[in-house]
């Protein structure tokens, strides 16, 4: 089976998990620390937090901000659902926003801006594939009305410019990202006394840490602020170190696989809208595909597993699940759901070849025609 993604992990990780073994410290430590500093020089940021999932990130990043209950924070619908629970783990309100088209699935600055009330203090932006939403138009947009602007950056590691657009950002470094260490997120944040906040936030409150306490020989500690268990272990941080040396090669190869998948389609499947064709910056995270209004997108992924290829969708829009249909009121994303209904993610990973591509194109093809 040709997988959607496909983890990359060898000898090199076998070796670093091995080392934390043996040292014996497993809990936040020296690889942790060096974890932060060597991401957040990849995305060109002084430091960073690294916690225990992207959901985290987003939930420590709006309190971090100051966001809180009575507060409305615009994010995207087409997205995974846990953008929009870290807003209602905040306190805060979600309010959906729709895509600016089938061709730019990205945040529609327009429906934002017709969105916005008093009440909203606080904008997530989703790069949603791994293709970067427009810094300058977002930077303006949230500075124009005194906003706090937050990209979940958790499709676009790897990325330079990534995580540095307005407050802060959070990513992820679950098992089918381009980078990852199973489970694992990062903060970034422009302020540094933000960035402090968080980093005690994510360990209960506390004022120190036990590696912290270990070497200054003192077990006494104070807790000034309501905190998380959001902390990330050595084990997963010796991981992404080493996944983070490889992750500028691997989101190359994913960028020969998807320029090799736009050729191959146009050619063999004309009538499928391939989304972003105007080139931006990218990690290339998925393959995401518009099939023809008249398809049945579920036979075509039956006929695509009979043939070894596994698809899948991202995403369910988010205020169509049965909780935030229930919950939120929201007027009809047109273009969200339209998109949500004849989209088909196709395989794409570092591990693939030149001939997978052709292949998938290939058999899509075929599914098509019936």
């Amino acid at each position: 089976m040709l997988l959607v993604s496909e983890p990359i992990l060898g000898d090199e990780e076998k070796a670093a998990l091995s080392d934390v073994v043996e040292c014996g410290w497993i809990t936040m430590g020296e690889r942790v620390r060096a974890f932060e500093q060597a991401f957040a020089r990849h995305h060109g940021t002084s430091d960073a937090v690294a916690v225990n999932s992207c959901t985290a990130a987003l939930h420590l990043a709006l309190e971090g901000l100051g966001v809180g209950p009575g507060d409305e924070v615009l994010v995207p619908s087409l997205t995974f659902v846990a953008t929009a629970n870290s807003v209602l783990y905040a306190g805060a309100t979600p309010v959906f926003i729709d895509i600016e088209s089938l061709e730019i699935p990205l945040m529609s600055i327009a429906d934002a801006d017709a969105k916005c009330t008093t009440k909203t203090k606080a904008i997530i932006i989703m790069h949603y594939a791994g293709y970067l939403a427009d810094r300058h138009t977002w930077r303006d947009f949230a500075r124009s009305r005194g906003l706090v602007l937050i990209e979940d950056a958790a499709h676009a590691a790897g990325v330079y410019g990534a995580g540095t657009f307005g407050d802060a950002a959070a990513f992820s470094f679950y098992g089918n990202k381009n980078m990852t260490t199973a489970e694992g997120g990062v903060v970034l944040a422009a302020d540094d006394a933000v960035l402090a906040r968080i980093r005690q936030m994510r360990g209960h409150g506390m004022t120190s840490g036990t590696r912290e306490r270990l070497s200054s020989r003192s077990p006494t500690y104070d807790v000034t602020m309501l905190g998380y268990n959001y902390r990330l272990d050595e084990l997963r941080a010796a991981i992404g170190l080493v996944q983070l040396k490889n992750l500028e090669w691997w989101n190359s190869r994913r960028q020969e696989l998807t320029r090799r998948y736009h050729r191959r389609l146009s050619e063999d499947c004309p009538n499928v809208l391939v989304p972003f064709q105007v080139p931006r910056d990218a990690a290339y995270h998925i393959m995401p595909v518009i099939l023809p209004s008249s398809a049945d997108r579920a036979q075509i992924m039956g006929k695509l597993r009979d043939a070894e290829i596994q698809t899948t969708i991202h995403y369910p829009p988010v205020h169509s699940l049965s909780f935030y249909r229930d919950r939120c009121s929201s007027p009809r994303l047109s273009q969200t759901e339209e998109f949500a209904r004849r989209e088909l993610t196709l395989p794409l990973h570092p591990k693939m070849e030149a001939w997978h591509v052709d292949r998938v194109a290939a058999e899509l093809a075929r599914a098509l025609a019936g």
